[in-house]
């Protein structure tokens, strides 16, 4: 699962990236850093501790994001 979500502090969207199948869960911040994972509820936590709703502009998106990761994961 890939999203790109658009945020309020930067014109470049953040993305997350979760892909079970090779292992690799990462996040590409406002400011164009990035942050790596060695599991989707590391992954989610870190989401849950770093970002807040209302750093984006479509709501309604990022609580969806944050549904689809969490289904099937134990955070």
């Amino acid at each position: 699962m890939e999203y790109m979500l658009k945020c309020r502090d930067n014109v470049f969207p953040c993305e997350v990236t979760i892909d079970d199948d090779n292992g690799r869960y990462m996040i590409k911040k406002a400011d164009s850093s990035g942050e790596v994972f060695n599991s989707s509820a590391e992954l989610v936590h870190w989401i849950l501790d770093n970002w807040e709703i209302d750093d984006f502009y479509y709501q309604v998106q990022f609580e969806q994001m944050l549904r689809e990761i969490q289904e099937g994961h134990i955070v």
